[in-house]
């Protein structure tokens, strides 16, 4: 397991769309396992490969220390909830700046584990909006994309006043 470099905002690689992992083998095992050591290192709860500069379609998250960490290979949102809240949102790629975001209160996944087993996965509150904002983040949509213009200026100027200080 390693840490590894994290791509930083406004780096070009995090607006790419990831590809759809094929090989489920130690690859893809050691890949987890260094996702979750820079997530834990860094620190954060969600991390996905592009994160690291791996344009694969997978996410690490850790919400529960008892649950431990988990691993979604080319997850999918099969259905949203039409419910909507608002939760604060910040990226390993752009560390010490957050802000609210609205997202579907209650989502549903698709995706393989990392034997390459489907699965389903409904999820509501903390884990609705990290599978959205890591799933976005797949898609090459980083997740101040989310915000209105005006917040996300503010915000991209605070980050980059912080970067040189």
């Amino acid at each position: 397991m390693t840490i590894r470099p994290i791509v930083r905002y406004p780096d070009r690689r995090l607006a790419m769309p990831a590809r759809p992992v094929t090989a489920f083998d130690d690859g893809l095992r050691e890949l987890a396992a260094d996702l979750l050591e820079t997530m834990l290192a860094a620190p954060g709860i969600g991390i996905t490969a592009p994160h690291i500069g791996v344009p694969l379609r997978v996410v690490v998250l850790e919400l529960d220390a008892r649950i431990g960490a988990q691993t979604y290979v080319n997850p999918a949102i099969e259905w949203a909830s039409p419910e909507m809240i608002l939760h604060r949102e910040g990226s390993v790629s752009m560390p010490g700046v957050n802000d609210e975001v609205q997202r579907h209160a209650r989502v549903r996944i698709s995706y393989h584990d990392i034997d390459g087993a489907m699965h389903s996965e409904e999820s509501d509150g903390l884990r609705a909006v990290c599978h959205q904002h890591e799933i976005d983040q797949l898609d090459g949509v980083f997740w101040i994309q989310r915000l209105s213009r005006l917040k996300r200026e503010r915000l991209v100027k605070k980050y980059e006043k912080m970067s040189r200080d």
